[in-house]
């Protein structure tokens, strides 16, 4: 199959056309803009609904009533953007409404910058929104594994009847590299007999709604999504490990990061230390016992964690994973900056001398 040359944006973007998105609902905001400009003009093209809304709160509202009528329902942001959508996110969850939502992060706190970052990891993969709930968030490392994802996250919402977030950072929304555009495994879905579209020979009409009077019920509601995560956190659970049989030292990192950490890799493997790279694709549900088992390994002594965040978000993961069986440490840019394959070089130098 032919490669074919897309920008990040747009080909997700055309990846949510070919995975039978109704409706888009947007705001432009850098450096996610391309993807509802792409939309625009393509969506009409295929008899589908774009909308760009007056706001972020408009759009995941409107994606809230599309979504309830069964429609294969989209949004995309960056992440000032994506905050104002989370008391929607909150709503759609609890209302078992499924939908995609794609996030191309830029450093943050507040309007932060337009440069690419990764400081929203909390809030994609602890809810965001008010109240107990989840979404499933996948995590691309490059624009192939960005459209793969996008095809498949459609269907990964209508079986769980549930917002799914497709996180990546600026950087992937806005290079370009060759694709194939590959035919992507279909689900067996569930029929969508919950939705809001008339009695269709039904005795009843259908109520979709996320307000509990009664707390028995809101308590017994909580559950019932609880039981529901854990389905999701056993079955949609995804991860990478590059040269991890015999490393010495596990990198940790997802997306921009984790494309620059394979070369230092490289490097590091040159200089004679066994360095291996552990990616999340699913932030969450996170790959905690995979991780887990790594970090076990004898031959593992030390585990890096590399984002573009302050601090680190991921490692409180990645703690929580490694459970103290090894020394966990953090090397990070923010606001912008991407971290360089020497400074993770030295970083994971630095971390391994500190664990002898």
């Amino acid at each position: 199959m032919a490669k074919e040359l897309w920008k990040g944006n747009e080909a997700i973007a055309e990846a949510a056309i070919r995975a039978g998105c109704d409706c888009f609902f947007g705001y432009p905001i850098t450096p996610q803009s391309e993807v509802p400009e792409y939309l625009s003009l393509h969506m009409p093209q295929h008899g589908k609904v774009f909308v760009q809304a007056e706001s972020e709160v408009a759009a995941i509202n409107m994606v809230y009533g599309a979504a309830a009528s069964g429609m294969r329902a989209m949004t995309s942001s960056s992440s000032p953007g994506i905050s104002l959508k989370q008391e929607g996110i909150s709503y759609l969850t609890a209302s078992e409404l499924p939908c995609v939502i794609v996030n191309c992060m830029r450093g943050g706190p507040g309007l932060g910058t337009i440069q690419p970052g990764q400081s929203d990891y909390y809030q994609a993969t602890r809810g965001g929104g008010n109240g107990d709930y989840r979404t499933i968030c996948l995590a691309p490392c490059n624009i192939q594994e960005a459209v793969d994802l996008m095809q498949e996250a459609f269907d990964i919402a209508d079986t769980y009847r549930n917002p799914v977030m497709v996180l990546m950072d600026g950087l992937t929304g806005q290079m370009m590299e060759p694709i194939e555009w590959r035919e992507i495994p279909k689900r067996e879905l569930p029929a969508k007999d919950w939705a809001t579209t008339g009695k269709h020979g039904r005795d009843h009409t259908n109520f979709i709604n996320s307000l509990y009077m009664v707390p028995e019920e809101c308590d017994a509601h909580n559950a019932h999504l609880l039981e529901k995560c854990a389905l999701m956190a056993e079955k949609e659970v995804r991860c990478e490990a590059v040269k991890c049989d015999d490393a010495e030292i596990v990198i940790t990192a997802y997306g921009t990061p984790a494309r620059i950490a394979l070369t230092a890799l490289d490097v590091l493997r040159a200089e004679g230390v066994k360095a291996g790279l552990f990616r999340p694709i699913t932030l969450w549900p996170f790959p905690e016992k995979e991780l887990h088992t790594l970090a076990g390994q004898d031959s593992v002594k030390a585990v890096l964690d590399v984002e573009m965040s302050a601090g680190g978000q991921m490692i409180d993961d990645i703690r929580l994973a490694v459970l103290g069986q090894k020394p966990v440490s953090y090397y990070g840019r923010a606001g912008g900056v991407i971290p360089t394959v020497e400074e993770i070089v030295e970083a994971a130098k630095k971390a391994l001398k500190e664990a002898e």
